[in-house]
């Protein structure tokens, strides 16, 4: 398994995931990968977009999406890195989010999926990290807490409550 930049995955395999997703009828996480309808070639300009300072241009941060992949390029979740905070993501958000299709949740790779990204932001430099979840979702909690994260408090947000964790690396 290993973390694959959006340009490095098969559109067939973004579909398959998008597909599944979609049929189960719940919030896609990370919102970054979310289509709206549009085509492949599109998202891939998109992300390609959240890289680039223009960015900054509209109030956002850089980011980066990859996708969790098996060796045969099958999708497994995503993982938004945000490369830095603004005000808002100070706030909830933080540097990281992160989903796993609803068929291969409760089967660990959330954990390797977040634990490969740590890796890659040690190798980047970065000596800590803010990721943030639901207060009601014990998956995610979990997910962070097998990773190190340290929990700093509970904050509202637009949907309601969170909590706010912070990984030393």
């Amino acid at each position: 398994m290993k973390l694959k930049r959006f340009d490095e995955i098969q559109e067939s395999e973004y579909e398959n995931l998008m597909v599944e997703w979609e049929a189960e009828g719940v919030r896609i996480s990370p919102y970054a990968m979310t289509r709206s309808g549009k085509a492949f070639t599109e998202m891939l300009k998109k992300w390609e977009w959240d890289e680039s300072e223009a960015v900054r241009e509209k109030g956002l941060v850089l980011a980066t999406l990859y996708f969790l992949s098996d060796d045969s390029g099958r999708l497994y979740g995503a993982i938004h890195l945000r490369h830095e905070l603004n005000e808002h993501l100070r706030h909830f958000g933080g540097h990281i989010g992160y989903g796993i299709r609803p068929s291969e949740r409760r089967k660990g790779y959330a954990t390797l999926q977040l634990r490969l990204m740590l890796e890659k932001l040690r190798s980047m430099g970065y000596d800590k990290v803010m990721i943030t979840c639901d207060v009601d979702n014990i998956g995610s909690e979990k997910t962070i807490l097998k990773n190190g994260g340290k929990l700093q408090g509970i904050v509202e947000h637009e949907k309601g409550k969170g909590k706010v964790f912070w990984i030393e690396l």
